[in-house]
């Protein structure tokens, strides 16, 4: 019988999505339906179909925009090449990526410049991975694990450099960091960790709580890399976890013989869903619900300039 509810903090989202979501909808407020977004905006099942609602229609490639409309970037940033396809079509562009995967993208290219070789860590297939790799396809190798770095092999005086994914958990990623500098000493590393304050924040918050709970449930949609890596990250602590989009997924099954439930969602979920799903808990009779502690983000990202200086615009013509 569950008797106490803990919430992580912090939990849910993070600057960049804030951003994202909010370039979105201004840009529906300023140019009117339709506004074309290439890709999830950012990985929640919610937040699409709400922008859906309002009128963005979300397309897998930059093709699929008509000639001249406006689209909107995701978060997860783009390969080169999408942009010169924008191009040719004369589509409007408003430019969403994270400014922190922005800065790995900076990385990238000024690695690849220098001459290195450069070794992504991350997740095949992820819209992150894809758009980082284009940016040096013929000078970035992935790798996704330590058995991945044990099976590089390079020419004798390759200059190495590592990058990673902004979303990975931090304890997997410095397993693989290790395997590189011990096989490659000379590696050059980034000035600073590319996970994202945001990703390590709530693995943390996960982590001081895992000794409170029985059981924890990750807030999050099935291809949102982050929250998948939240509920790695309590099972490797000997807690069992499950990534639910809403309460409608909770089994109750898993709740038998738990006297402590953590919750905690991830950088790209509404915190309307984790009072979702303590209402739904409240409807089981838990009156025990409260933050496990109180830790608050001050970071901030700034709208996209292109649409900073068309809002400006509008209001100056007002």
């Amino acid at each position: 019988m569950v008797r106490r509810i803990l919430l992580a903090s912090p939990r849910g989202y993070c600057a960049g999505v804030e951003r994202a979501v909010e370039t979105v909808e201004r840009a529906l407020e300023l140019y009117g339906e339709p506004v074309y977004v290439r890709k999830q905006i950012v990985h929640n099942l919610h937040v699409v179909r709400e922008l859906e609602a309002r009128g963005a229609v979300f397309v897998e490639e930059e093709t699929e925009v008509p000639e001249g409309g406006t689209v909107v970037f995701s978060a997860h940033g783009i390969a080169p090449s999408v942009r010169a396809n924008a191009e040719v079509r004369q589509l409007h562009t408003i430019d969403a990526t994270c400014p922190l995967v922005t800065k790995v993208h900076v990385q990238a290219r000024r690695y690849a410049s220098q001459g290195y070789t450069v070794v992504l860590i991350g997740h095949a297939g992820h819209e992150e991975v894809v758009g980082t790799m284009g940016e040096a396809p013929e000078a970035i190798v992935l790798v996704e694990s330590a058995e991945d770095v044990e099976a590089l092999s390079f020419p004798a005086g390759t200059r190495l450099a590592y990058i990673t994914q902004t979303t990975l958990s931090v304890d997997e990623t410095a397993g693989v960091i290790a395997a590189l500098r011990r096989r490659f000493p000379e590696i050059h590393a980034p000035k600073k960790e590319d996970i994202c304050y945001a990703t390590s924040n709530r693995q943390w918050a996960v982590k001081e709580m895992l000794a409170e709970i029985e059981l924890l449930l990750v807030l999050g949609s099935r291809n949102s890399s982050n929250s998948n890596r939240l509920v790695e990250v309590a099972r490797a602590g000997g807690v069992e976890a499950y990534l639910v989009d809403d309460e409608t997924e909770i089994d109750e099954s898993w709740l038998d013989g738990v006297d402590t439930v953590g919750i905690t969602a991830g950088a790209s979920a509404p915190e309307k869903l984790v009072e979702r799903v303590c209402d739904w808990f409240r409807a089981r009779g838990v009156d025990d619900i409260e933050p496990y502690r109180l830790v608050a983000e001050d970071v901030e990202f700034r709208l996209p300039v292109e649409l900073r200086r068309e809002l400006a615009l509008a209001e100056a013509q007002a």
